[in-house]
């Protein structure tokens, strides 16, 4: 029934059954499998005609159970890590993008953040991760041009009365590719474990911000921006960071924010803070790499100069003067480790860079493992009016 005690209509009941996440298509998908399993010991013998046709038949029966089986495993899969929103995201036919013009180096197009209008947006809860606190908006980029979801958290000390007069700092989140603003609820469970770290004051109380970044239909935009193409960074540095510091109790200071992501989202992250080291004071990247190129859909990967503009390391040389950064890389091997060890050595004060080595592999279940860590170095390192949502009642 909804609301207004009226039984559901059959359309949306359609709706949420062919919905690629949540409940509904994997109870469908599991009962297909079970029938499909059925089947054969129901017909087997009683399939009539001659060989052939009875060949075919089974053959077809065998095809059903198997295609029904990997079916379960894909959607469990994608509902327990965020990887596709709906099937338009899963066929690669989704495009966020409404224009891409010229922005410049700093993004801005020559406007300043100061003079944009206050965002209006309305949230409600996401219905893709089992947290009901967290909420979800459509935001239409003011100067990026991206149009596309974005996932918030509030800490629990945001609606205590001791905390009224406090500005919470803000790690925004990237996923992976593909990946969704779910991947961090779903997937690496961040509000699961890190809600009882900040009541007991293990961890700051984090606004949490996860924007949607893959943005092209079957294509990286790599958190870059690509005149003519896509707007990324100013989508997630500028468009998105505006409607936190509109709509939240939010820093607005760079020593309020931080950026943090794992596998291309780790790329994205240090590029992001890297790149503007004004609106971003510290950044984590888990199993990130340096090379646009280490991604074969990167739309930045394919062009030398775009992948030379894109690549942290890159940046982090050819800075007019090191950034106030804290940089944090994890991982093993090739996959992180070697690339924070070449980020450490380009490093200048004040740019600080540690890595640390996490065995696992480049995996869901590695970097979930590694949250409550990131967040107590986060935590510990939040310097400013970030530090100050630590003193309730300030």
């Amino acid at each position: 029934m909804d609301r207004g005690g009226n039984p559901p209509h059959p359309r949306a009941l359609l709706l949420a059954v062919m919905s690629l996440t949540g409940t509904p298509f994997l109870v469908t998908a599991v009962v297909l499998a079970v029938l499909a399993v059925a089947l054969p010991f129901a017909l087997w013998s009683r399939v009539r005609g001659p060989l052939l046709v009875r060949g075919l038949a089974r053959l077809l029966m065998i095809g059903f159970a198997q295609v029904t089986a990997m079916l379960v495993v894909l959607v469990a899969v994608n509902n327990a890590n965020g990887l596709f929103s709906d099937w338009d995201d899963l066929l690669g036919r989704e495009d966020h993008v409404a224009a891409a013009p010229d922005l410049g180096r700093d993004g801005l197009g020559g406007r300043r953040i100061a003079d944009l209008p206050k965002t209006a947006q309305s949230f409600r809860p996401a219905s893709a991760v089992a947290d009901g606190r967290v909420r979800t908006t459509l935001l239409k980029g003011q100067v990026s041009g991206v149009s596309a979801e974005v996932y918030v958290w509030l800490p629990p000390q945001y609606d205590d009365p001791a905390y009224r007069h406090v500005r919470f700092p803000v790690v925004e989140l990237f996923s992976g590719y593909p990946g969704t603003p779910s991947s961090w609820f779903a997937g690496l469970r961040v509000t699961e474990q890190l809600e009882p770290l900040m009541r007991d004051g293990t961890v700051a109380p984090f606004i949490l911000v996860a924007p949607r970044t893959k943005l092209l239909g079957d294509a990286d935009a790599g958190c870059a921006n690509v005149p003519g193409v896509v707007n990324a960074a100013t989508w997630v540095s500028v468009d998105v960071r505006k409607m936190v510091t509109d709509h939240f109790r939010a820093v607005a200071t760079a020593d309020g924010w931080a950026t943090a992501g794992f596998s291309a989202g780790g790329h994205c992250a240090a590029k992001i803070a890297v790149a503007h080291p004004d609106r971003y004071r510290y950044a984590v990247s888990m199993s990130g790499y340096n090379d646009p190129a280490a991604e074969p859909d990167s739309i930045t990967g394919r062009d030398p100069a775009l992948r030379r503009a894109n690549d942290p390391l890159t940046l982090l040389r050819q800075a007019p003067a090191p950034p106030r950064l804290h940089l944090l890389v994890t991982g093993d091997g090739d996959d992180g480790y070697r690339q924070g060890l070449d980020l450490r050595a380009a490093a200048q004060s004040p740019t600080r860079v540690e890595v640390r080595r996490v065995t696992g592999g480049h995996r869901t279940s590695t970097w979930a493992a590694e949250v409550p860590a990131v967040f107590t170095w986060l935590t510990a390192r939040l310097e400013g009016a970030g530090r100050a949502a630590l003193t309730p009642g300030r």
